[in-house]
């Protein structure tokens, strides 16, 4: 059965080095889960963090706490990062704030299933792609002026990018075209020494779980990640030491990669 737990005070165990010392790093999609346990790592790392949202304010507010329990600096910024305009405003607000931005992480997510491709609409197209895809690259865009030799670009995808989804056909293309762009990106910046890379989480537990698959499966935490070598879903903080080795200053020769968290679920690519 699956863990249903989405809390990451598991993170009170870490063990942080410092390897992020001084940095400043926007996280997106930081109100619960992946980019929640981020937020958090980084934090515990040295960061000073701001975390993008869309409108889980309460969410937000428990990251920031949970960050500032620690010693920690962090603030939050909602709007929806699928409109450019939201993007150059959590850039500019976190020049306001820190004075730089060193680690951008896009983790921002949406997934709506459907069990056709007739029902996929226009509109759920365009959304899904808009946060997913869309928003990565406004954010990159509006960060790149700033961001100097050693920045780290880290984008979240998915395992559906890699081996599809029948339900989740427009999300698995967009995660497909976030890792196009990735590795397109890291051959652009290489030589100004920015490095792009990603992770291609498997199934992890989340809010998003339950939020898109209970309407389709009530039962969804009884089987959910079963199918993987594991035999388990992943929790959001098994995933942090990974964004912390790819946000490293030291991890200097890894660029247009994507580090495969899934429990064992072979990738060739």
């Amino acid at each position: 059965m699956a863990q249903s737990s989405f809390d990451n005070t598991d993170l009170a165990d870490y063990k942080a080095s410092g390897a992020l010392e001084g940095k400043v790093a926007i996280v997106t999609g930081a109100s619960s889960g992946i980019g929640q346990a981020v937020a958090i790592a980084y934090a515990k790392e040295g960061a000073r963090v701001v975390i993008g949202y869309l409108d889980d304010d309460a969410g937000a507010g428990k990251t920031l706490d949970i960050i500032r329990s620690y010693g920690g600096e962090a603030r939050a910024l909602g709007g929806d990062l699928g409109k450019s305009e939201n993007c150059e405003a959590l850039v500019h607000f976190t020049l306001e704030e820190f004075g730089a931005v060193d680690i951008v992480v896009n983790n921002a997510g949406f997934q709506y299933p459907q069990t056709s491709p007739l029902d996929i609409s226009d509109e759920q197209m365009l959304k899904t792609f808009e946060i997913k895809a869309f928003a990565m690259f406004y954010l990159v865009r509006a960060a790149l002026p700033h961001l100097k030799r050693g920045a780290r670009i880290i984008n979240t995808a998915s395992i559906n990018a890699y081996r599809g989804h029948s339900d989740l056909i427009d999300y698995s293309g967009a995660n497909g075209a976030m890792v196009a762009m990735t590795r397109s990106l890291a051959r652009r910046l290489v030589r100004e020494e920015i490095a792009v890379n990603g992770i291609a989480p498997g199934p992890i537990w989340t809010p998003l779980i339950t939020k898109t698959f209970g309407d389709l499966n009530p039962d969804v935490a009884d089987d959910f990640g079963e199918d993987v070598p594991a035999g388990r879903p992943g929790q959001p903080y098994e995933l942090v030491k990974a964004y912390v080795f790819l946000a490293d200053p030291q991890n200097s020769y890894m660029t247009g990669q994507f580090l495969h968290m899934n429990g064992g679920d072979y990738m060739s690519t």
